[in-house]
């Protein structure tokens, strides 16, 4: 029996304790047995430790992969051992077994393994190097963001999820049953963030939102966890635009301090600098596509392969493959979105970097009457939004913001073909079809909705969305 006498050590701090007595747990990553001497490597939540015990003794514990033990040993200098130490086993004590027939295990090359078994057995995926990459990658963006904000004078904020209404005013929504009526789940914590702009000047929010949009696309997701950011007193969208370069730029430097062994696995060069990112007029890039690729099917809005190029042009012209594509028509953003000029563009912009459309942002309207005539001119009563326009008449300033999608990001950091593989449980995520059928909405929602998932529309691989 193993004694708990001693404290546990995290496999990291091994070395503090040559020479010594260890008490190790995790799980085993690799057993190996030669002749009279058989070596477990455990791996815990901070690294691998090559353990040492005779084969004869070891066959007792009729140990397999997987299994999660207790080790309770001896650490000694072993210059032979790639960590240059080893452990002596004294005892063992098994804390559960794993199954015996798992699709893969940790130690295995998950190049070979099937996305969706990836994501049925997402705890034993996490423990490969691949997949974990991908989430403590995820982790440190996250964090990096928070901190960022922190530092420059945002209050975080923490909005319902379940709201009476959509903020974009569209039909993308998912429909509950709240008690004895009817609610949904938030598509935007936009209203919110706007509210916090009136109380505080500069918030943020992180969490899920849900798009209720049917999709069969590598890019697409129906929950997905966003970077929610708004702030006050800006002169126009250019302002939003700069803090954002500033910002990305901030969060890309210290992940690649902090992660950048692990990013360099996965791209040729750290993460770039967003400062010199291009702004291009939306009308700019039509032009543009249309000049050097004959798109002549463009009108309101961008297509993958619209992004791909853009940003194929950016990196040529500026050095890095980011663009900020501003000023799209007015009519295909929300209705809160403020006008650019008298020709009816908007002050709303995205962020498109390495092909990909990664942020929304843009200036939005301050004040109560133009929210208003807004709301009018696309056919919807004021009345309906009374409880957020009444925020208005406490004193609001011109104010704009942008999202990030967590997921998208994680993906063009690591270089990831699908953004499934940037997240963490399956549930439904595998069946991102919506509840109900969905008609583009008249109200000026801007076209996100890909009818590839609907059941008289071409097969995916012809949708010209994916």
């Amino acid at each position: 029996m193993v004694t708990t006498a001693t404290p546990r050590v995290f496999i990291e701090n091994i070395r503090e304790f040559v020479p010594g007595e260890v008490r190790l747990k995790g799980w085993i990553y690799r057993l190996r047995v030669l002749g009279k001497t058989a070596f477990v490597i455990l791996r815990d939540c901070t690294g691998e430790a090559q353990c040492v015990i005779a084969s004869d003794a070891l066959k007792n514990y009729r140990l397999k992969v997987e299994d999660v033990i207790e080790i309770q040993g001896t650490v000694r200098a072993e210059p032979r051992s790639k960590t240059g130490h080893e452990v002596d086993i004294c005892a063992i004590r098994v804390l559960n077994r794993a199954g015996q027939q798992l699709p893969f295990q940790s130690a295995s090359d998950v190049e070979s393994v099937g996305l969706d078994t990836l994501i049925e057995y997402r705890p034993l995926a996490l423990r490969t190097e691949a997949v974990g990459d991908i989430f403590r990658v995820q982790a440190g963006l996250l964090g990096c963001f928070r901190d960022a904000l922190n530092r420059r004078r945002f209050t975080e904020i923490i909005t319902s999820k379940i709201v009476g209404g959509g903020t974009e005013g569209g039909t993308n929504l998912f429909e509950i049953k709240y008690f004895n009526r009817v609610a949904y789940l938030a598509q935007s914590p936009q209203f919110y963030k706007e509210h916090g702009v009136a109380g505080f000047e500069r918030v943020y929010e992180t969490a899920h939102v849900y798009r209720a949009e049917p999709h069969a696309s590598s890019r697409h997701l129906t929950e997905y966890y966003s970077l929610d950011v708004e702030f006050g007193f800006i002169d126009g969208p250019e302002d939003v635009i700069q803090f954002e370069r500033e910002l990305l730029t901030d969060m890309f430097d210290n992940l690649n301090r902090q992660h950048g062994k692990v990013i360099s696995k996965y791209r040729t060069e750290c993460l770039p600098s967003m400062l010199k990112a291009p702004c291009w007029e939306f009308d700019a890039c039509l032009e543009m596509l249309r000049r050097e690729f004959g798109r002549t099917d463009l009108t309101d809005d961008l297509d993958p392969e619209a992004e791909r190029q853009l940003c194929e042009r950016a990196r040529r012209e500026a050095g890095i493959p980011a663009v900020f594509v501003l000023g799209f028509p007015l009519s295909a953003r929300p209705f809160y979105t403020a006008p650019r000029g008298s020709g009816g563009a908007a002050s709303s912009f995205d962020l498109l970097f390495q092909g990909i459309e990664i942020t929304t942002g843009g200036q939005r309207l301050h004040r109560r009457q133009d929210l208003e005539a807004a709301l009018r001119s696309r056919s919807i009563d004021p009345a309906n939004f009374e409880s957020h326009l009444a925020m208005f008449d406490l004193g609001m300033p011109p104010h704009g913001g942008f999202a990030i999608g967590l997921e998208r990001l994680t993906c063009q950091v690591m270089n990831l073909p699908n953004v499934r593989q940037a997240v963490l449980s399956g549930s439904l995520q595998a069946h991102a079809v919506a509840p109900r059928r969905l008609t583009p909405s008249s109200q000026g929602i801007r076209k996100r909705l890909c009818w590839c998932a609907q059941p008289d529309a071409p097969a995916p691989a012809a949708c010209p969305r994916c």
